[in-house]
């Protein structure tokens, strides 16, 4: 039986990122009743990038908190409700699932996991203490502070690359770090950031440690190509090495993979019934907008499907 202390929904998300608000939608229009549970504010990661070029009908492009604002006032329009909670606890109750917030609890017939990720960590020395003393992941939010100045970014992929050329508008130099010896990022913006005089490439070489007293003053690097070590005068270092899921508040519950995403079938099926998983956060997603929404959009009508059934 359901927990009468708890609201009972037809459809419970967590998360208002890009696939948790098409999900809403969706199930707005079903008429389901949906709580959309988001512990920061809606548009999730894609907010802390400065432009979107790659959506679908905007051949302008579009900045992020217009499209997702867009995003959550359709799924208001049929019916989707929005409140502000961490969800820390995900368990069954009879038929139906219990969510347990940091603010209340909450019951739901289904759920769509719709959490997204968190920036990874480099793991080194001087990182943690001088995160946010020069130690950033996020360009859009902190690149204007370094005006001027010489920095640095570390990562070849999509997201690495563009910060380095929204860095590259307020920096003296940005000097990008990577590992490999090619990009693993979009052709258009490896042709940009190779094209782009303010930006210098070291391929090969990683970053060991972060040096500072009270801000980051230098990084130490190491190339791979010959072992050799040499610092690299820095006034900030911008960490973008990729994502880590946020699913440890179904960790022993859903099935997941080697990363830590939520395994889901064709349908975003997770390994218990009633439970959805969409962009992300699944295993299904490559990490763009447009791929987001559609993971979401095909929840909400497996979530559809599954209600029916249930009724």
């Amino acid at each position: 039986m359901p927990d009468a202390t708890a609201p009972l929904w037809d459809v419970i998300i967590v998360g208002a990122g890009p696939a948790g608000l098409a999900a809403a939608l969706y199930t707005g229009r079903a008429r389901r009743r949906t709580l959309v549970l988001e512990k920061k504010i809606p548009g999730g990661q894609i907010l802390l990038t400065d432009w979107v070029e790659n959506y679908p009908g905007f051949p302008d492009g579009v900045a992020p908190l217009d499209l997702t604002e867009r995003f959550r006032r359709q799924a208001e329009k049929f019916g989707a409700e929005f409140g502000s909670d961490e969800v820390k606890r995900l368990s069954r109750t009879g038929r139906t699932w219990r969510l347990e917030g940091v603010r209340q609890a909450y019951e739901a017939r289904a759920v769509i996991i719709a959490t997204g990720s968190d920036y990874r960590r480099l793991g080194i020395p001087g990182e943690t203490r001088l995160t946010g003393r020069g130690v950033s992941y996020c360009a859009i939010c902190d690149g204007a502070f370094f005006g001027g100045r010489d920095i640095a970014v570390v990562g070849g992929g999509d997201n690495a690359l563009k910060e380095a050329l929204l860095l590259a508008k307020h920096a003296r130099r940005v000097t990008l770090i990577h590992r490999r010896e090619k990009f693993r990022g979009e052709k258009v913006y490896q042709e940009r950031v190779l094209a782009e005089g303010k930006i210098k490439v070291l391929w090969e070489t990683v970053v060991e440690e972060v040096l500072g007293a009270d801000e980051v003053e230098a990084v130490r690097l190491r190339h791979l190509s010959d072992g050799r070590v040499s610092p690299l005068e820095t006034a900030a270092l911008f960490v973008s090495i990729g994502t880590e899921p946020l699913t440890g508040f179904v960790a022993g519950l859903l099935e997941l993979n080697e990363w830590g995403q939520v395994k889901v079938g064709p349908d975003m099926r997770t390994s218990q019934p009633g439970i959805y998983a969409a962009g992300d956060v699944s295993n299904a997603c490559p990490k763009q907008l447009a791929t987001a929404v559609g993971t979401g959009v095909l929840a909400a009508l497996a979530v559809e499907e599954y209600l029916t059934a249930q009724s």
